[in-house]
């Protein structure tokens, strides 16, 4: 099974456009998207081409696909707007490992989840990274729309080889073979 993992939209149609071309390339069998959708957080500048609305219309327009976490900038009101479900955390099993994917605000690399993983994938800090830490691995896509510490926008995929990190123009900057 391959999976796209995307996090930090922060309202940008700009990127949710990129989305959609990265989905056509990369062809993932489920996109899991790990938070803050539509708002683009106080301490945020605003996104290239601001929309909320419209990275609504584009996100719903892959519904059958989406697995969504909510991100701590992501509201009730957004579930209005949105055709899919916002779970708190997600826990899946997929190519023989028990992957976690949740936000990154409440658990992360630092502070575990009582689930049992191998892998965890984490938004939240828009800075992205493969890491291995007693026993399991920890995986920040980055953000697609507002990267910081000079990283670049990016994304991550994982199949039964490997978990990539890339950036928009599907450049490879991090890879871990399983």
């Amino acid at each position: 099974m391959k999976l796209l993992v995307i996090s930090d939209i922060h309202g940008s149609s700009y990127y949710a456009n990129k989305i959609l071309d990265i989905v056509n390339k990369e062809n993932p069998d489920k996109i899991i998207l790990l938070g803050d959708l539509y708002y683009h957080g106080p301490r945020n500048p605003l996104p290239n081409d601001y929309s909320p609305m419209k990275v609504a219309d584009i996100l719903n327009s892959l519904k059958e696909k989406l697995l969504v976490v909510k991100g701590n900038c992501d509201a009730e009101v957004d579930e209005m707007i949105s055709n899919f479900k916002f779970e708190d955390n997600i826990l899946l099993n997929a190519n023989g490992k028990k992957i976690f994917f949740t936000h990154g605000h409440k658990y992360n690399i630092n502070k575990l989840p009582n689930e049992e993983f191998d892998i965890m994938f984490y938004g939240h800090f828009h800075i992205c990274f493969i890491k291995q830490q007693d026993g399991k691995i920890f995986v920040n896509p980055g953000s697609i729309s507002l990267p910081k510490e000079n990283t670049l926008n990016s994304y991550a995929t994982m199949d039964s080889d490997k978990i990539c990190i890339k950036d928009i123009n599907e450049n490879i900057l991090e890879e871990l073979k399983l």
